[in-house]
């Protein structure tokens, strides 16, 4: 697969993951200094990453939230529970990643993310949430 065929792939499951209202936000956004970066991405992570066959979008959701949990990356693990929830995870199944992830990469960052996951997942009106305050 070429680069002009890797970035048309890549494109297609962005959209698919994180929406068209996000990716177009990101495109609008883009300039001539992350112009190359938003080239990267989307030819790599979701060209060639995402696009692979061995792992479901489900799966990969799972690692890419704990990996951001113990990175704490918050805004970043916003847009993936988002993604989570587009690629088929329950907020129980958010839950339960969040955590095992607390045994490994600590309760601190663990609850940080529930804090964000219970914000993200009232936000879409996700079964058995309820609104709360944004997260500071």
């Amino acid at each position: 697969m070429d680069d002009a065929e890797r970035a048309a792939q890549g494109m297609t499951v962005r959209r698919e993951v994180l929406g068209d209202e996000h990716v177009d936000r990101a495109v609008a956004a883009t300039t001539p200094l992350t112009a190359p970066f938003q080239d990267f991405i989307t030819r790599y992570a979701w060209g060639d990453i995402w696009s692979r066959p061995g792992l479901s979008r489900a799966e990969r959701s799972m690692i890419t939230l704990t990996a951001l949990v113990v990175l704490r990356q918050d805004a970043e693990l916003a847009m993936h529970l988002r993604a989570a929830l587009r690629n088929g995870l329950t907020p129980g199944q958010i839950g339960e990643v969040l955590l095992h992830t607390a045994v490994y990469a600590g309760v601190p960052a663990a609850n940080r993310a529930f804090a964000i996951a219970r914000e993200v997942l009232a936000e879409a009106g996700a079964p058995g949430t309820m609104p709360v305050p944004p997260v500071p």
